[in-house]
């Protein structure tokens, strides 16, 4: 009884250990005018892909402008909410899939196998022969943007953003967090059960002028994404979309120092193999934006790992569209009551 209480409590969030350390349901698809079969979770996922990524990888020069980003070679392509694309001088536009269709010659087929090969996505749905001139993304070579002498540009923004500062230094203490030399980002790293560096993903630090950059690094493993480890003795994970949300979580509950990943997006790649890594993890907490592809996502995710025996729930911040922006609400009541 005793033991099973304390496992109870710790799925509440109230666990002590040391900040972490590193030094199915029927499947619904969609199907095209030319007769070809996807997932509804593989066409979110192509349709959902990140633009600015997607153009870096094949070649292209991309430049952030105020709230939008647009290239080098195309300066009238404006992307909008990183998902979306339009170039004003022929009146056309789309997402991720449209894109490759357009300037990529592909058909819709070769388009969304594409996009599912860049988020090294297998197919749901049964296999079929691959036409000869679809090609697999290159793969590039990993390696972390180098660091900067100090840490303070990051810290600061971090604490504008309501992160206790307990919390920044543990993840800079643990090498899962850093300061870029060139543009003075925060720089997410994403490391492997073994502390190797898989995957990064950078975060502006300045955002006077709408949201800052955010970007994966070239060659990451969205596999692996952004995690703490898991310890044996706990049985669930939380999951988060963004590393600034998760940091924000653990600002709220300072029990809370392991079991929880960030996917850096919506594709749940990095929560399988988390869940591989750890199998003894059965209880799953989807903590996800509250925002409709958000839900969405937390939804089809719920019913997918139901599907494979874990228990799941959803957990949403109180109000706000995030766990961030909750947090910087509480931040703000907190410091009005001071005040009066």
């Amino acid at each position: 009884m005793r033991k099973a209480a304390r496992r109870g409590a710790l799925w509440k969030g109230h666990l002590s250990w040391r900040f972490f350390h590193f030094t199915e349901k029927e499947v619904k698809h969609t199907e095209t005018g030319t007769g070809h079969h996807f997932t509804d979770a593989e066409m979110e996922i192509a349709r959902g892909t990140d633009l600015p990524d997607l153009l870096e990888h094949l070649g292209y020069q991309v430049m952030k402008i105020g709230r939008y980003h647009t290239t080098k070679e195309m300066d009238s392509l404006r992307i909008k909410n990183r998902r979306t694309w339009r170039r004003y001088s022929e009146n056309t536009g789309g997402d991720a899939i449209t894109f490759l269709q357009r300037f990529c010659n592909k058909s819709f087929r070769e388009a969304v196998e594409y996009l599912l090969a860049f988020h090294g996505r297998s197919r749901d749905s049964p296999a079929k022969p691959r036409l000869k001139n679809v090609t697999a993304p290159k793969q590039i070579p990993f390696s972390l943007p180098p660091a900067n002498a100090d840490h303070r540009r990051v810290f600061a923004y971090l604490q504008k953003r309501g992160i206790a500062p307990q919390v920044i230094r543990a993840f800079l203490n643990s090498g899962l967090l850093y300061e870029e030399a060139q543009h003075h980002n925060c720089v997410f790293v994403g490391r492997d059960t073994n502390g190797e560096p898989r995957f990064a993903s950078r975060r502006g630090t300045y955002d006077l002028n709408g949201p800052g950059v955010k970007r994966d690094v070239a060659g990451s493993d969205k596999c692996v994404a952004f995690r703490l480890p898991s310890r044996p003795e706990l049985d669930w994970v939380l999951v988060f979309e963004a590393p600034i949300d998760l940091m924000s979580y653990l600002t709220l509950h300072r029990q809370v120092t392991s079991n929880a990943i960030a996917l850096c997006g919506l594709y749940e790649g990095a929560l399988d193999t988390y869940l591989q890594d750890a199998p003894h993890i059965r209880r799953i907490a989807l903590c996800l934006d509250t925002d409709g592809p958000g839900q969405a996502a937390a939804e089809r995710l719920q019913a997918k790992y139901e599907g494979l025996g874990y228990i799941v729930k959803i957990q949403r911040p109180p109000r706000g569209k995030d766990w961030n922006e909750y947090l910087q609400q509480r931040c703000i009541k907190e410091r009005r009551l001071e005040i009066s």
